[in-house]
């Protein structure tokens, strides 16, 4: 009747006796509902048996849980403001074959901290690792009262039918606070990390966090937090937040007060559950996707010491001294060239009083031809060199030796050069046919490789110094772009694996994470320009020279050609440019911004040398940086493809070899020989007429020897990198350059004191100075104090504390002294023939 009587028509006409089968509906539903209400009152009323405890520290607690208990531990503890003490929650489960684990939550007043036990915390390709025993250390709230007493309540709950034991102990850490320059030791597991709290203290801007250990694994991270709650302190979490890194015995990160607003922060240590990214072998692979792996026993013993960093004395010391040893080579230079301006001084008075002056100096003919070398006995090569000399004179008259007047040699060089084009620079069409004769003779001079225009031979080793300034540009703006990314991108993300650095002596400034191993490259950018002025006054005197006509200028000593010394102080200045780029993050993928323009370096001096006595027939400056491209494009290969590729490195030996072969006939011919489909004719036909047919010695010993001795050492290398493989391939090529340079340098000296040449003072202090100093610098070198070959944690074991004013390391040294070095080569090529300057050209031999 209820019912019936809430049940009203909207159409009061039609109201009528309401339908039996509704009713029968609405009672239906009735009923379904007083149901439900009955089911919902009975499972409410089947409640949990809820237990809280009063609980202290220090306390071992041996409990059962099941899903129809719960058991809440509650602890108060006082805290005070000036005194900081760690709260550490350890958990045990004692019953094995679990259905369902155990969940921890620790409620505190400003936070909450939950973990299930077992602990399953996953590794690479999604492997599970199980772990019962859990240690965690609480997140500690601020407190502005000088003493407030705080609560925190652990609950303890699982939805297990089965009764699970497990133990709870919670206790204080005394030495949650660390001490400045005390080392404190402490144990930690994958599922029992362990964090500190570090203040800083008056006076001091920014710190060193060592953290080291005696065993290479289990592999760990540490991290460095900012204050605030949760601390992130696991394996799967450690790198959500602050600075971090991978460690195996050495792990250090500077930290500095302004990153912290609350001038402390934590210091967090985790165990990963695999050693693979330190460098360590992985487990198993399991069978089934979801089966637990037993981790066994990853404790690992560390001890933490958090030390004052350089303050900013420091940093102007460091400074003063980069700027200061450089800025007296300057110095030096400048004592060097008002000495050397004095003596020129006194030599140009000699020259005023003709009585003084020998031969040579005159222009005049001595009576023996060929005074100046050792070769002066043989004359039936002086013979054949004064009748080709006068062939090549009687040819053309804008070529000549000394017997031709100063009127015909001496053309004005105040004339246009903006007329000379490349296709000008073989400029001996017209006497092709003396070219096979002259470059082909026994002993050559280098009058007869100094036969073409020196206008447009200076103007095409020009070129070598406009297109390293192009290429320079092209590479280096990339270069600076890409390295300012890395810098950010380690700034942002605080992952201090990306970068390769020395961390025991790695220096912040500004957004730099180690400005010493960039400030330290400075010195290849002074000592670069240094040599550039020193070329650019040479080039000075000696166009002045030119434009009075002086005979020495024009007819004696080696030809000069200034392209390639700019070229190679350039080459120095972008080296150090690019090094320091290098070095503002350090890592697998950059290494060739430090090693290209060292291969240029190499090339570049190998190409002057050669210039030196063969002008003429030099390289072209497309042809050479073609070449330096290839070696560049090989090392990139090598870097990215050659670590254990067979394939690779036999494919590379073999143009290797190759190359090496091809260079060997072009150097021994003098480039008179053709690379054409006859050419394997050629060389069955030399083998059997010159070795089978009739055993004949080579016709140019000095060239043989200095080719066979190039070709065992390269043969040597290919051989040495296809059977070790060595995985720094861009080292291994530098090597290669190195070697080869070496060699033609040790031939060219040899050869120059054998020809009775001898050197001058100044260039012989330069190359002991330079040999004893690269002594020093490959010492520091082969130091290692990092390495990307090996893990970011591998690598951290090699790292050092500064050894140089508390500022440089071992690595800086290696960049002062190699660009001393480098810059001390430099002047012996630029010196080296500083004797034969008053030689005249067709008594200095070729070699």
């Amino acid at each position: 009747m209820v019912l019936r009587s809430c049940w009203k028509s909207r159409h009061k006409n039609n109201s009528g006796p309401v339908p039996r089968w509704t009713r029968l509906g609405l009672a239906v539903l009735f009923c379904l509902y007083v149901t439900q209400l009955a089911c919902v009152s009975g499972s409410v009323g089947v409640t949990k048996n809820v237990v809280q405890k009063d609980a202290e520290f220090d306390v071992t607690y041996n409990d059962t849980v099941t899903s129809e208990n719960q058991t809440i531990y509650a602890f108060n503890h006082t805290i005070s403001r000036n005194k900081t003490e760690g709260v550490r929650v350890s958990v045990d489960v004692l019953s094995q074959s679990l259905e369902s684990p155990i969940l921890f939550v620790v409620r505190q007043k400003q936070a909450v901290l939950s973990f299930q036990v077992p602990l399953i915390l996953r590794g690479l390709y999604q492997r599970k690792y199980s772990y019962n025993h859990v240690g965690r250390t609480l997140c500690q709230p601020p407190t502005r009262a000088a003493s407030e007493t705080q609560y925190f309540f652990v609950d303890v709950s699982t939805l297990s039918s089965q009764g699970t034991n497990y133990q709870l102990r919670v206790n204080r850490v005394e030495s949650f606070t660390l001490q400045t320059d005390k080392k404190f030791s402490f144990t930690a597991s994958p599922s029992q990390p362990q964090y500190f709290k570090y203040v800083f203290p008056d006076g001091v801007d920014t710190v060193i966090v060592k953290v080291n250990s005696d065993m290479n694994f289990p592999c760990s991270v540490m991290s460095v937090q900012d204050i605030q709650c949760p601390v992130y302190d696991l394996d799967n979490n450690v790198a959500f937040i602050g600075m971090y890194q991978t460690m195996t015995k050495k792990g250090a990160i500077t930290v500095q007060r302004k990153d912290f607003p609350s001038n402390s922060f934590y210091v967090v240590v985790v165990v990963k559950t695999e050693d693979e990214a330190c460098g360590g072998p992985l487990r198993f692979y399991p069978l089934r996707p979801d089966e637990l792996i037993d981790a066994g026993n990853r404790s690992k013993v560390l001890d933490v010491v958090v030390s004052p960093a350089i303050n900013s004395e420091v940093y102007v010391m460091g400074m003063l001294f980069c700027l200061g040893i450089f800025l007296s080579f300057y110095l030096l230079t400048l004592l060097v060239a008002c000495l050397e301006n004095r003596r020129m001084n006194k030599k140009r008075e000699v020259y005023e009083n003709p009585a003084d002056m020998s031969p040579a100096e005159t222009g005049k003919t001595p009576a023996s031809p060929y005074e100046y070398g050792s070769f002066a006995a043989d004359n039936g090569s002086t013979q054949s060199s004064e009748a080709v000399t006068d062939s090549a004179t009687s040819t053309d008259n804008n070529y000549g030796y000394m017997e031709r007047s100063l009127d015909s040699v001496g053309r004005s060089r105040q004339e246009s050069l903006s007329s000379v084009e490349e296709d000008d620079y073989d400029t001996l069409d017209d006497i092709d046919s003396d070219k096979n004769i002259i470059r082909t003779k026994k002993f050559l001079c280098v009058s007869d490789l100094a036969r073409k225009d020196k206008r447009i031979l200076s103007k095409k080793y020009q070129i070598y110094f406009w297109n390293i300034a192009t290429i320079a540009v092209f590479y280096a703006l990339p270069v600076i772009q890409l390295v300012i990314t890395y810098q950010t991108v380690v700034n942002v993300t605080g992952n201090q694996d990306i970068c390769y650095y020395n961390f025991l002596c790695a220096h912040p400034l500004g957004a730099l994470s180690a400005s010493n191993n960039i400030l330290s490259n400075l010195g290849y950018v002074m000592l670069g320009l240094l040599f550039l002025l020193i070329v650019l006054k040479r080039d000075i005197v000696h166009n002045r020279a030119l434009v009075r006509n002086e005979l020495n200028a024009l007819e004696c000593g080696i030809p000069k050609h200034f392209g390639l010394f700019y070229a190679m102080g350039t080459a120095l200045m972008m080296e150090g440019l690019l090094s320091a780029c290098y070095h503002v993050c350090p890592n697998y993928t950059n290494f060739q911004f430090d090693t290209s323009f060292m291969y240029m370096i190499a090339g570049l001096c190998m190409l002057k040398l050669y210039q030196k006595r063969h002008p003429d027939i030099n390289a072209s400056a497309y042809t050479a940086y073609a070449c330096l491209a290839a070696v560049i494009f090989f090392s990139v290969l090598g870097v990215v493809f050659g670590s254990g590729n067979t394939v690779f490195w036999i494919v590379f030996s073999v143009i290797h070899i190759l190359a090496t072969m091809l260079l060997s006939t072009q150097l021994y011919y003098m480039g008179r020989w053709r690379l054409d489909s006859g050419v394997l004719r050629r060389i069955v036909y030399i083998i059997y007429t010159d070795c089978i047919r009739q055993c004949s010695g080579p016709m140019y010993i000095d060239r043989m020897v200095l080719l066979v001795m190039g070709n065992i050492v390269n043969w040597s290398l290919a051989a040495y990198g296809l059977i070790e493989r060595p995985n720094d391939f861009a080292s291994y090529l530098l090597a290669i350059a190195i070697c080869n340079l070496l060699l033609y340098f040790a031939f060219y000296i040899i050869m120059k004191l054998r020809s009775g040449e001898r050197i001058k003072c100044l260039p012989l202090v330069c190359i002991l100075f330079t040999a004893v100093v690269w002594g020093f610098a490959l010492y520091f070198f082969f130091q290692g104090l990092s390495t990307w070959q090996k893990t970011p944690a591998e690598s951290r074991e090699h790292n050092r504390d500064c050894i140089l004013l508390s500022f440089f390391d071992d690595h800086d040294i290696w960049h002062f002294l190699s660009s001393i070095a480098m810059f001390g080569s430099f002047l012996v090529l630029l010196t080296m023939d500083d004797d034969l300057d008053t030689v005249q050209r067709d008594k200095i031999f070729v070699f």
